[in-house]
């Protein structure tokens, strides 16, 4: 049990023995105490003196001295104004590291049987253009927020959606037909989702100059938008996929092929990963059917035109449509088909789905949608929706051909890694392997720290540059001090030291060394609460606060070089576990610690 928990049932006890009240303890705040005050925990008094009909002070008084007489570690209490400062000994301290120690896989819970069952889709990018920006801070956050949920017990399914289909899978098909002029990955070189993106973008650049020609002719722009020849033939084309035209999905299948063989190497890269891929273009089907279903149940409604609609009005909401007039079937079908694959093949306890903030409504009506059709599960979708990224310069729009590709950034990263570590002559007297796999875990370390640590609810601006500082609030930073960790584990072993198992717990040590092992300490509530808030910047902004904290230490301290031998094992001890969670917490960021640098 925490030193909180013991706290807490004593205040309850101290609440009933000396003022007669029976009290939840909801309403006992503890909190570490403030630095510039004596003491290692605050319990806030306030709440209490409607029981006590005191001061604040004599209030605060008399629960210490019942708190000192009753619990062991507490060594003594100071009072300021309603607030009751703790003082925990040394031996309490030091047991707890050395708990921390002996734990295997320390923070993490087991998986058990009858773990609840959470599936965690991320990704889900269209296979008419590579990965960009967006895209990334999509990846890393779905990996991130599955590998906390695996620590906290959970069993974990994590899936992605490819959008394979659709009017804008036909528009770079439509494109590449017309300029294309048969190149492919292997005659031009180019990574295949980076191949089929260029025609993408050819086709918005070859609709704008004819939807301005028939402009320029004296057409209405709204009638313009709808008329260009080129739009017309890719809807068409849609029609013709549906239909299972042989050419069309041929050339579909060969486009496809070449964009799943991209993002391949690019999710290889990034180091993410999924246990299943599913696909648009086989679940639209059973969404198609399922809205069917839901019509000839009466539960949805078909207009004059064709279309099938959803009347959510009842909700609060507008109308929402299912199905096209010819029949083709939108976003939220697919989505409708694909969740009930889902949760009938896994019998899943809850579905996050990990989208961009702009479709917070479409998966509210998704979770409106499937109650109407009957589906009891629909409330356990949850959506995580996160902000967007931007760069200094702006913001990103995929049909100019303005994104930022993951490709290319984690290409720049790596240099910009490779550059800045032979600049602070870092990776002297490694060898050419050695130097190249710290410079790509220090790439992708700044990378994926400088978004994590964010807020995911948070719009945010991410700068290449100061991602990769090795001051600061920065993944390369706290690398360093992992590596700086191991130096002097080496360095102590080298000597011909042997770092015992446990530390001595007759020992004074220092206020900072008792504040390193409260962090130590709350490092498995910080996993429960990141579980909880399904938010890796909880993590990441523990594992930076521990790292700062630790080098202070590290300079205001000696460690293998202090004279008082248990002393001196209890600093190789303490930073041997401090570095074991730096790597335990940046691992749940999908991150790794060189052992050098």
């Amino acid at each position: 049990m925490s030193i909180e928990s013991i706290i807490k049932s004593k205040v309850i006890e101290a609440i009933k023995v000396c003022y007669g009240q029976d009290i939840d303890d909801k309403t006992i705040q503890i909190q570490k105490t403030r630095r510039e005050f004596e003491g290692d925990l605050t319990l806030v008094v306030f709440p209490f003196l409607r029981f006590s009909k005191k001061s604040p002070e004599d209030t605060a008084n008399e629960l210490g001295n019942f708190l000192k007489e009753k619990i062991n570690c507490i060594e003594d209490f100071n009072v300021v104004k309603g607030f009751l400062n703790l003082l925990i000994d040394n031996t309490y301290w030091i047991s707890v590291l050395n708990q921390a120690v002996a734990t295997k896989n320390y923070g993490f819970k087991a998986l058990e049987p009858g773990a609840k069952k959470v599936m965690i889709e991320y990704s889900s990018p269209n296979t008419n253009k590579p990965l960009h920006l967006g895209h990334i801070r999509n990846n890393l956050l779905g990996y991130s927020v599955a590998q906390i949920l695996k620590a906290n017990g959970y069993e974990v399914i994590k899936v992605n959606l490819v959008n394979d289909r659709g009017i804008h899978i036909c528009k770079s098909m439509l494109a590449w037909l017309r300029f294309g002029g048969g190149e492919t990955p292997e005659s031009t070189g180019i990574k295949g989702d980076h191949l089929v993106g260029k025609y993408y973008v050819k086709f918005d650049q070859e609709y704008k100059k004819e939807m301005e020609a028939l402009i320029a002719e004296g057409m209405d722009a709204d009638e313009a938008k709808k008329q260009v020849s080129l739009l017309l033939e890719a809807q068409e084309m849609l029609r013709k996929w549906e239909a299972g035209d042989v050419e069309v999905v041929a050339l579909w299948r060969k486009m496809n092929d070449w964009v799943l063989a991209g993002f391949d190497v690019t999710y290889a890269k990034m180091g993410v990963d999924f246990d299943k891929v599913y696909f648009e273009s086989n679940t639209y089907k059973k969404g198609k059917a399922i809205v069917e279903k839901g019509l000839a149940d009466g539960v949805l409604y078909q207009k004059d035109t064709g279309s099938v609609w959803a009347n959510l009005e009842g909700d609060g909401l507008d109308h929402k449509l299912l199905l096209r007039d010819d029949g083709t079937s939108v976003y939220m079908t697919q989505d409708i088909g694909t969740a009930y694959e889902r949760f009938n093949e896994f019998k899943i306890d809850e579905h996050i789905y990990v989208v961009g903030n702009e479709q917070n409504y479409h998966f509210q009506v998704l979770s409106l949608v499937l109650g109407k059709l009957g589906y009891e599960w629909h409330d356990k979708i949850q959506h995580l929706s996160y902000g967007m990224v931007e760069l200094p310069e702006g913001k990103m729009k995929s049909r100019e051909g303005t994104v930022v590709d993951a490709d290319d950034l984690m290409d720049e990263m790596v240099n910009t890694a490779r550059d800045t570590s032979n600049e602070l002559g870092k990776l002297e007297g490694y060898s050419l392997e050695e130097a190249e796999d710290v410079y790509n875990k220090v790439a992708m370390g700044a990378l994926k720290y400088f978004i994590l640590k964010v807020d995911p609810k948070k719009n945010m601006m991410f700068n290449p540059k100061e991602s990769i500082d090795f001051n600061g609030n920065t993944g390369p930073f706290i690398q360093y001090t992992y590596a700086r960790i191991q130096s002097v584990l080496k360095k102590a072993i080298d000597s011909g030291m042997e770092i015992p198992d446990l530390a001595s717990d007759k020992l004074e040590i220092s206020v900072k060394e008792s504040m390193l092992i409260q962090l130590i300490a709350n490092y498995p509530n910080i996993i429960t609460e990141a579980g909880d808030a399904t938010s890796p910047a909880q993590v990441a902004n523990y594992v930076y606060d521990l790292v700062k904290e630790y080098n202070q230490f590290y300079h205001d301290f000696p460690i293998a070089k202090e004279e008082n031998v248990d002393l001196r094992f209890f600093r190789l001890v303490l930073s041997k576990q401090i570095g074991e969670i730096i790597k335990s917490g940046m691992s749940l960021l999908g991150i790794g610690v060189p052992e050098r640098m």
